[in-house]
């Protein structure tokens, strides 16, 4: 029987995983997530989640399937990772005002017994409020922002200031589900049975 490893240890993709029928390990890639500033948002994700599930697929056996992922959000040429402190956070929430991002995050699925890796990334536009500066600021004392992309948390006060998406809300949360699902099958692990 296959095993199928998480190679992060964000709560909100082991969350979504829970979610579904599969038993799965959490294994934390030890990856350092620099961004290579000459690639696409695309390219970007597509290539952290891969480094982050063959950091992990070095460490474990032939019969596991790990999965990887990488999120940013991306607004007028600008990706936008965790922010550092209080005053990043804060101007990536004023850049986001008002307007509409691009969350994209990739997926990286190793089998390792086939030999196989799945690629992929799934993007979704957020249209956020205009925001005051002391809601920003209320925001950030919530501590919320600082693990997160963009600097918000669509499923949590970040939510609140989202007008609409267009596109995969769990995607925006930390794994593209649908596209997880059909990778996954292709290698035999059913999201929906629990069979693997």
């Amino acid at each position: 029987m296959k095993r199928v490893i998480l190679a992060s240890n964000s709560p909100r993709r082991i969350e979504i995983l829970n979610t579904f029928n599969i038993k799965f390990d959490v294994i934390p890639s030890e990856y350092n997530e620099k961004m290579l500033n000459f690639l696409s948002p695309y390219e970007l994700v597509c290539e952290l989640s891969e480094r982050k599930a063959s950091n992990v697929a070095q460490k474990v056996g032939e019969d596991c399937i790990i999965i990887g992922a990488d999120t940013v959000v991306y607004k007028d040429g600008d990706i936008l990772g965790k922010p550092s402190d209080e005053k990043d956070a804060f101007n990536m929430l004023s850049k986001l005002s008002g307007d509409c991002h691009k969350v994209i995050t990739g997926i990286c699925i190793i089998d390792k017994k086939e030999k196989n890796i799945y690629k992929s990334y799934e993007e979704t536009l957020v249209y956020f409020k205009n925001l005051t500066e002391n809601e920003i600021m209320d925001y950030i004392k919530t501590k919320e922002p600082f693990d997160k992309a963009g600097a918000y948390g669509i499923q949590g006060f970040g939510g609140l200031f989202v007008e609409k998406i267009e596109g995969c809300y769990f995607n925006v949360v930390g794994f593209p589900v649908n596209k997880l699902y059909t990778a996954l099958g292709n290698m035999g692990v059913n999201l929906l049975t629990g069979e693997i």
